[in-house]
């Protein structure tokens, strides 16, 4: 059987992963979306980098083609007349010159070191024009179309679909400032490219490994973090498969919201299984309890057939004791209703407010007419309107339900005590008899369904065990407590406790009590107005029916 529990999972992932397409599980979501975030971070702050570092890089290359200029220019600058190729040539590429015989130092003018430096580099070309633009000296194929300047000028230009760093500066003379010429040097950023690409691949490189590192790291992470998340996964797969099974969320040590998650799933299952248990306990005794009537039903409804009919006394006796036990089941069935709309009062009264102090003093005033054989004494310390967050109806049923009660189980002392006081926060009521009181070991279970103290003596008495089982559950759906006080043969105190509402507090829940009325009757749907007549009409059924309610 577990393993068709395992196969249907199964199945049911597959369809719905059909059904969605491809589904990736939350830790890989996690992990591909932390790395992918990473790299994006990574490639903002490289680019801002790659950036700064070229735009510092071309601001050095710059530099070099003016450093150039103004070298060819201080080598050509001290001529007088207009420059001519040879002269060029001779000032700029000097021949070898014999070595001074005395002094062994060569003769003339030998290369000046910046001008090595110039004309040796590989990625410029140095070019010199007269006054009109013809090139007298060259150092290379690789120039710009020529321009005449009046100052110093470098830009970057696309020289064949490729950009050049050109600068040009015009040549005047140091003795009467007049043109000489002009020189341009053309730098072809080849090691200015070469950089650029060994920096982009080393971003590249870099990236991958940070995205590898940081996926591996993510994906460490999230199996960690999500452990919690898959342990309440399979909790859920084992309670699905066997939902009477035991198992929970394990412990999670560290404190989150995926432990507060957990532990509300455990709570959450507890109360489940609570209520699994309460309504197979609930089953188990309903059946229990209608078998007995049934039978009876049954066996003389047989006797009847078989020969009873025909014999006037017997018959009687049939019908009266079939009656009996039909009006017992009506009680039954009318208080099973009670309890199972008293699971809903934090759906449907809401907004309810009760004046305490009337009800009380209504329901005292009732018994007293109703039981006359009685003496009931009302101890009221109040002495004025006290209001508490409660239907009047349940109030009224959890009032009659211990005062029918008291009435049953007095058999010498025929005195009630009826005691209303409040404090600061709560409202207490109290109802005293002098009957037969309940044990310790009874006394912590005359809340439960169908429980009797006596059930021989209180199947004569009448009721089903439900009354306090529903006053319990009544009272406690309004955030209220009741208690009992009892010792064998000395009689019992019942105490229900209720916050009392302030006058705001009131008027506010009057207030959303109205509006919701006003919206269910402006609806025009007639279901929901006759709805609530329904359960009022129900409610009051329930009053009547509760007064035959036990213990």
């Amino acid at each position: 059987m577990k393993s068709v529990n395992i196969d249907d999972r199964e199945a049911t992932e597959e369809e719905a992963q059909q059904k969605h397409g491809f589904r990736f599980s939350l830790k890989w979501e996690w992990t591909l979306s932390t790395a992918l975030g990473v790299l994006i971070i990574f490639a903002a702050i490289v680019i801002l980098i790659f950036s700064s570092f070229m735009t510092v890089l071309m601001r050095q290359e710059k530099t070099r083609v003016a450093d150039s200029l103004n070298v060819v220019v201080e080598r050509l600058s001290n001529q007088s007349a207009a420059l001519t190729d040879s002269q060029v040539d001779q000032l700029l590429r000097p021949r070898n010159v014999l070595a001074d015989e005395t002094s062994g130092e060569p003769q003339g003018a030998p290369y000046n070191n910046a001008v090595v430096t110039t004309l040796a580099r590989d990625s410029q070309t140095v070019t010199v024009y007269n006054k009109t633009g013809r090139a007298l000296f060259s150092t290379g194929d690789t120039t710009a179309r020529f321009k005449a300047v009046s100052k110093q000028h470098i830009a970057v230009t696309t020289l064949n679909h490729r950009k050049h760093l050109v600068g040009r500066m015009p040549i005047h003379s140091k003795e009467n400032d007049q043109l000489l010429g002009y020189v341009q040097v053309t730098d072809n950023l080849k090691d200015y490219r070469a950089t650029q690409v060994k920096l982009f691949q080393v971003a590249i490189v870099l990236g991958l490994i940070a995205g590898l590192a940081v996926a591996i790291l993510s994906y460490i992470l999230a199996s960690f973090l999500l452990r919690p998340v898959e342990a309440i996964r399979e909790t859920i797969h084992a309670v699905r498969d066997d939902p009477q099974t035991d198992k929970r969320v394990p412990e999670i040590r560290h404190t989150d919201e995926l432990s507060d998650l957990g532990n509300l799933f455990n709570g959450m299952l507890d109360t489940t299984q609570g209520y699994m248990d309460q309504q197979q306990q609930f089953v188990e005794d309903v059946s229990h309890e209608l078998r007995t009537p049934v039978a009876i039903i049954q066996g003389h409804m047989e006797m009847l057939d078989r020969w009873g009919k025909d014999d006037p006394e017997v018959l009687d006796e049939s019908i009266k004791a079939s009656l009996q036990e039909t009006k017992r089941m009506k009680s039954l069935v009318q208080e099973m209703l009670d309890l199972q709309r008293a699971e809903q009062i934090e759906v449907n009264y809401t907004n309810e407010v009760t004046n305490v102090s009337e009800v009380v003093q209504q329901v005292y005033d009732n018994f007293k007419m109703i039981h006359p054989d009685f003496t009931f004494i009302l101890d009221d310390d109040v002495h004025q309107p006290v209001q508490a967050q409660i239907y009047r109806n349940h109030l009224e049923q959890i009032l009659i339900i211990l005062l029918d009660n008291a009435v049953k189980y007095t058999q010498t002392r025929k005195e009630i005590h009826l005691t209303f006081e409040s404090d600061s926060r709560n409202v207490e009521v109290a109802v005293q008899d002098f009957g037969e009181g309940i044990s310790q070991e009874n006394r912590d279970r005359v809340f439960n369904r169908f429980y009797r103290v006596d059930k021989a003596r209180s199947r004569t008495k009448g009721g089903n065990g439900l009354g306090l089982a529903i006053a319990k559950r009544l009272i406690e759906a309004y955030r209220g407590k009741i208690t009992i006080e009892s010792a064998v043969g000395y009689g019992s105190v019942f105490r229900i406790s209720l916050p009392i509402l302030s006058d705001e507090a009131a008027r506010v829940l009057n207030e959303k009590k109205e509006r919701a009325q006003a919206e269910a009757n402006g609806t025009g749907i007639p279901g929901i107005k006759s709805a609530l007549l329904e359960d009022a009409d129900q409610d009051q059924q329930s009053d009547e029916s509760s007064k035959s309610s036990d213990q």
